[in-house]
């Protein structure tokens, strides 16, 4: 059964400090963010009707406008209230929640300062965000590159840095895998189109360093688990070459949350008990319940 159009929904989107009906949630073809790449936006989950590291993700948002020069009109508190009600009003336990900025359509040009500054939210049922994903997805290597720290404020969840995110998924698909990992600007092992990576050997994680890629609330998580199973975890620069070396491979995001890789184009890998047990503890993470 094909997927209701996301303009074409029953419900309610937060805009602005107000609800408004799901259809009539627009803005302006003129919209300066729509032409220059600079809307901010986050994605949480919510599990059994709370909204897992909720303030987290709230607080980057505020972050990442920054990081893009402007400011959202909206406290922490108030970016908070308005996803728990949004979720709320939707009437669902388990859910995506999309909190988005942009510029407005006041002014035109490569020159923003004259735009009013918006904020949405709007919450809908997604599943995994990929198939079948305990029995591992297959990762081919993109030819796009994450920029280097100095060209693109990479550090933001901004829109603009996805373009070539959505290139490298679409041509995955294209050949066949589920997703595309990327190489930094170095040629160093980054992430993948929208989750970050992690290796196993000896019983070790492994996983790249964090200077150009996001601050991953998942990732965290991730360290928080393995620390609490005595599991070490060396943080560093990981080349192509190794990825030979290692015997397991998950990739972790809200949307992904942990998902086990079974191959890197020719390159097989099991997901095996370190990789399981991940998975089950995120489970239990976010419910409340990881002891």
């Amino acid at each position: 059964m094909a997927e209701t159009a996301y303009h074409d929904r029953d419900g309610y989107i937060w805009m602005d400090g107000e609800f408004v009906d799901w259809r009539e949630a627009k803005v302006h073809v003129l919209t300066h963010s729509l032409h220059y790449g600079s809307g901010v936006f986050e994605g949480d989950r919510a599990y059994d009707g709370k909204i897992y590291a909720l303030r987290d993700h709230s607080q980057r948002l505020l972050n990442s406008a920054q990081y893009l020069g402007y400011e959202i009109p909206f406290t922490v508190e108030e970016i908070d209230k308005a996803c728990t009600d949004t979720l709320a009003k939707s009437g669902l336990g388990s859910a995506y929640v999309r909190p988005i900025a942009w510029r407005g359509s006041e002014m035109m040009g490569v020159a923003s300062k004259g735009n009013k500054i918006h904020l949405a939210v709007a919450v809908w049922h997604w599943g995994d965000y990929f198939d079948d994903k305990m029995k591992g997805i297959r990762l081919c290597m993109s030819d796009w590159k994450r920029p280097a720290p100095d060209t693109i404020p990479c550090k933001a969840k901004g829109a603009g840095l996805y373009m070539i995110c959505t290139m490298a998924k679409d041509i995955s698909t294209d050949k066949g895998f589920d997703d595309a990992l990327m190489l930094d600007y170095k040629g160093r092992i980054a992430e993948c189109t929208g989750a970050h990576i992690f290796f196993v050997r000896d019983g070790e994680i492994h996983t790249p360093t964090n200077d150009i890629l996001l601050d991953g609330i998942t990732r965290k998580a991730v360290l928080l688990m393995a620390e609490k199973r005595g599991i070490k975890v060396i943080k560093r620069d990981i080349w192509p070459d190794e990825l030979p070396t290692f015997s397991e491979c998950f990739i972790v995001g809200t949307a992904a949350e942990i998902t086990p890789v079974r191959s890197i184009e020719k390159l097989n890998y099991t997901p095996g008990e370190l990789t399981v047990n991940m998975v089950e503890d995120y489970d239990k993470l976010v419910r409340g319940k990881l002891a």
